[in-house]
C-alpha cells in the first residue's frame, strides 16, 4: 500500500484517471450494498470525506452516472469503464472509494465485508424501519496447491 502523509494512491484500470485519497477510518469502513446498482457493480467501497480526495490526472475522463433520485454521483473512467468513487446519497459529505482502485489493496484482502441493506435506502425508510445490514460476504482462499 503506497501512502504519503496518510494518503493512498489510486487509479482506474487503464491508469488514465489517477487520484490520492485519505480514508476516513482506514479500511474499517469497507462495505458493499445490495441496491440495484451496487449489486451489479459489485465493488467494495471505503469512506473518505469530500475534501480528502484529489484527482491528480484524468479528471476530464471521469464520467458521471446518476439514477433514481439523482442525488448519488457515481464516477467511472470513460476509457476503461472502471468505477473509481461515488458521492453518497446517504452521507453526501462522503465519497465511497472503490478499494480495487487503491494501490496495494484487493477486494480479496477482506475476510468479511458487511453488505448494507440498500434495496430500501436509509433515507427512504422510517426510523427503525428495518435492518441496516443485509448480510455479510466472506472470502475463503483456496489453500490447496
Amino acid at each position: 500500500m503506497n501512502s504519503t502523509d496518510g494518503k493512498l494512491q489510486g487509479s482506474c484500470h487503464c491508469g488514465s484517471v489517477r487520484f490520492q485519497v485519505r480514508l476516513s477510518d482506514g479500511l474499517k469502513t469497507a462495505r458493499r450494498c445490495n441496491c440495484s446498482y451496487c449489486r451489479m457493480r459489485g465493488a467494495i467501497a471505503v469512506s473518505a470525506a469530500l475534501q480528502d480526495i484529489e484527482i491528480t490526472s484524468g479528471e476530464e475522463l471521469l464520467t458521471l452516472y446518476q439514477f433514481h433520485t439523482m442525488q448519488a454521483k457515481h464516477y467511472f473512467c470513460s476509457k476503461c469503464g472502471i468505477y473509481t468513487h461515488h458521492q453518497r446519497r446517504s452521507k453526501p459529505d462522503q465519497f465511497g472509494i472503490n478499494v480495487a482502485c487503491l494501490e496495494g489493496i484487493s477486494p480479496f484482502d477482506f475476510e468479511e465485508v458487511a453488505v448494507n441493506e440498500g434495496r430500501l435506502h436509509p433515507k427512504d425508510k422510517s426510523a427503525g424501519g428495518g435492518p441496516d445490514i443485509a448480510g455479510y460476504l466472506r472470502f475463503f482462499p483456496n489453500t490447496a496447491p
